[in-house]
């Protein structure tokens, strides 16, 4: 939507070809239907937020900027807020209205909407002609923009398309996987706490065979019946490759405002309050009540010790695994699930200045489609929004004016 805008309005005929029978409709559910709109950051930031080849889109987040994005929408009447972590929301809260104001925007500027679905592209002499319809129907252009996204929630239209298309001009996919998905645990007592949400925890995800820090982040989460999802969580996930048996685990640290010896003193405080009850009963000052029967269980004393039987090791055992509590990492769950898909056209192949594919003129890509992929943040949104305006304002032949 935002490449046929940008074409659109730099005077070029534009068509729209949508295979779903309303536009946006991945957009209508991102940010749990809120939309997190873009991030208000600058350029360096944003690069340093897309850990698959950011670089790459330099020229992109520079043609387009996040408040190029802000100003957008405000000028087509969306009013916007910006929230913690510069994340920025529509004032509405709803996801819906950021649909409406780029339908607004295409029609404002004579953008055409054709309900089908495009099976392949039209080449000739390494030029693209047009795409050819599923109806089997041709339909000529000067130019062709590939923005079909990724692979992740199919239901949306999000089926892969586009890779088939550009593979069979001759473009390389990097093979695909799920980023900013949940993740499946080995540990069976993720299960129990399933529905606990952890707000202002820090996460730390490590390589079993390098014995390195991959990431670490702050901030929520959440156990789910097959293991932990949230904001820290998907963007751990983008980080982890080559799956072999519990490769990755992270530690969660409960208390990262204190020390552990800070902890060690905030756990002795509390023994000595309760110091007359069971061990099971002491920690409800400290813990969310749901994570203490797990976290009893894991520091192995008996729940029905009293608290002023406790010794020094067994007490500093428990504060280290309310510091890191270790969640081993089974798998992905399915890319279905992916809020988007890592991999896609190989960057080498397209022009960063223009996101023209270097294999076939009058040919370009933006979005999900190719393989670059951020952090959770507005930064994915921000992606497909500054390499459509780029896409757009290229293949109209006006970019540079």
């Amino acid at each position: 939507m935002m490449a046929a805008f940008a074409c659109a309005k730099s005077k070029a005929d534009v068509t729209l070809i949508e295979k779903n029978d309303i536009c946006g409709k991945k957009l209508r559910i991102t940010g749990k239907g809120r939309c997190n709109i873009t991030n208000k950051c600058d350029c360096q930031e944003f690069i340093n937020n897309v850990p698959t080849n950011g670089r790459f889109l330099y020229g992109a987040f520079t043609r387009f900027t996040s408040s190029d994005t802000i100003s957008f929408f405000e000028d087509y009447g969306l009013e916007v807020n910006v929230e913690r972590g510069n994340r920025v929301f529509p004032k509405s809260n709803k996801a819906i209205d950021v649909v409406n104001t780029m339908k607004l925007a295409l029609k404002d500027v004579g953008c055409k909407i054709r309900k089908a679905t495009a099976k392949e592209l039209i080449i000739e002499r390494g030029i693209c002609k047009g795409v050819k319809l599923v109806s089997g129907k041709e339909l000529f252009c000067d130019a062709v923009i590939l923005a079909t996204g990724g692979k992740s929630y199919p239901k949306t239209g999000s089926t892969g398309d586009g890779y088939d298309m550009a593979r069979k001009c001759g473009h390389t996919i990097v093979p695909l996987r799920p980023s900013l998905i949940p993740l499946v645990a080995y540990e069976h007592w993720c299960k129990e706490l399933q529905g606990l949400s952890l707000k202002n925890v820090s996460l730390k995800l490590f390589d079993n065979t390098t014995l390195n820090l991959v990431y670490k982040d702050f901030g929520e989460m959440i156990f789910t019946h097959f293991g932990i999802s949230g904001p820290i969580v998907l963007s751990a996930s983008a980080h982890m490759v080559d799956f072999d048996s519990k490769r990755y685990y992270v530690l969660i640290d409960l208390k990262p405002a204190l020390t552990l010896e800070q902890l060690d003193k905030r756990i002795i405080k509390d023994f000595e309050k309760y110091k007359n009850k069971d061990y099971i009963n002491s920690l409800n000052d400290l813990l969310p009540k749901k994570i203490i029967p797990v976290i009893v269980k894991l520091s192995g004393i008996l729940p029905n010790t009293k608290c002023h039987d406790i010794t020094k090791e067994m007490r500093l055992k428990l504060a280290n695994i309310i510091k890191s509590l270790r969640i081993n990492i089974k798998y992905f769950r399915p890319i279905d699930e992916a809020i988007i898909t890592s991999g896609g056209i190989r960057v080498s192949e397209i022009d960063p200045k223009t996101m023209e594919s270097k294999l076939i003129r009058n040919l370009y890509f933006a979005g999900e489609l190719i393989d670059v992929d951020a952090y959770t943040g507005g930064y994915n949104l921000q992606i497909a929004f500054s390499t459509g305006a780029l896409a757009g304002y290229s293949a109209s032949n006006l970019g540079d004016e």
